[in-house]
């Protein structure tokens, strides 16, 4: 099991004080120097600064690969920034300008947002992710928000959660009552790419003994193959993970299965060479792609959708996949004679209908 998160130094928004929040991860994290700020100072934190902080803004946005030609028209809901897991090829390298850890405690005003935003279209479905700018569990444990947030959208009856992780910390999710509005999902890859590239994060065994878990308690469970990265045994070496997470799950309890190749900015490219020179991410041949990111040739792309969704569909036939900030010429020519969304629409609804196979949940009309 991989080491719970533990910061060397707190600050405290002064704000922060008034909430609930506050005072439950101080009493879990117990002699860790403490100090109140009015706002984050300048200067450079490592990620072994935690903040607590009061977030002024809106808490709920579209996924920003809703610009992409199809796209699964996803939510996130953001309340933490930054992740200590540090997997060499992570965007947040240079997104964020500070490597501080922090987590939003006004936590009250997330679910009142996204009651208000799910209230204005009850006939809508919407699927909510909170692991765009951060692990959405790997600190839970501190922070126990899981506790307050699958059961909030347990009550709701035109949401879904999907919790994404790379992380085992999954003990607060076991007496939950969900009601299948919760999606616990893990971003996977080959055992290779998981020992070298994402040392800090959970081993692939360890996530995986974590789905089964949840399986266990009742939860739809989802896999993100992203980024797909290319190298000499890249074959052999994802056959063998898809082939052994679809042989000990359930697939009838996989959402869906995601997939992605490698994309990343010229800059991080030349962050991740400076801060790990044993990384084979840097290394392939690129062409900018959508939004200017640097991405393998298309074809290398093609062939390796193509052969995932084989292995995939000959282990479980039945389980949803889909890309992820791809064209629809790559969908096309990755599932060939398989059905492709029309639009990000259609691919909207094929996510719902899978969800809604599950007859706890229900849309308002």
């Amino acid at each position: 099991m991989m080491t719970p998160y533990r910061p060397e130094l707190i600050l405290v928004q002064d704000q922060s004080w008034q909430d609930a929040a506050t005072c439950g991860i101080l009493e879990r994290l117990p002699g860790v120097e403490t100090r109140t700020i009015h706002d984050l100072e300048a200067g450079s934190f490592g990620d072994n600064t935690l903040v607590l902080m009061r977030y002024p803004g809106r808490f709920l946005k579209k996924c920003q690969g809703a610009g992409a030609e199809l796209c699964c028209n996803y939510y996130v809901a953001t309340y933490t920034w930054n992740c200590h897991l540090k997997c060499s090829y992570c965007v947040l390298q240079s997104y964020l300008s500070n490597e501080a850890l922090l987590v939003c405690t006004n936590i009250g005003g997330l679910l009142d947002e996204v009651k208000e935003t799910l209230e204005q279209s009850p006939g809508r479905m919407f699927r909510i992710g909170t692991g765009e700018l951060a692990d959405s569990l790997a600190l839970d444990s501190i922070t126990g928000y899981s506790r307050q947030i699958v059961p909030f959208f347990a009550s709701l009856p035109n949401g879904i959660l999907e919790l994404k992780t790379k992380s085992d910390q999954i003990a607060n999710l076991g007496d939950l009552d969900h009601r299948g509005h919760t999606i616990v999902s893990w971003s996977m890859n080959a055992k290779r790419i998981c020992s070298t590239e994402e040392r800090k994060a959970a081993a692939f065994e360890e996530r995986l003994a974590a789905a089964l878990q949840c399986q266990k308690w009742g939860y739809k469970i989802g896999f993100h193959f992203d980024p797909l990265i290319y190298y000499q045994e890249w074959e052999n070496e994802y056959e063998e993970a898809v082939k052994e997470i679809l042989s000990a799950v359930n697939p009838d309890n996989v959402a869906y299965i995601s997939l992605g190749a490698l994309r990343f900015t010229p800059h991080l490219r030349e962050l991740v060479r400076r801060r790990y020179p044993e990384s084979r991410v840097p290394y392939g041949e690129f062409v900018p792609g959508h939004h200017g990111k640097l991405r393998y040739f298309r074809p290398i792309r093609q062939e390796m959708y193509r052969k995932m969704i084989s292995w995939i569909h000959a282990a479980a036939p039945r389980v949803l996949v889909y890309l992820c900030m791809e064209s629809r010429v790559v969908w096309q020519r990755a599932f060939r004679d398989c059905q492709v969304p029309a639009d990000s629409n259609q691919l909207e609804l094929m996510i719902q209908r899978e969800l809604i196979r599950d007859s706890r949940f229900e849309i308002r009309d």
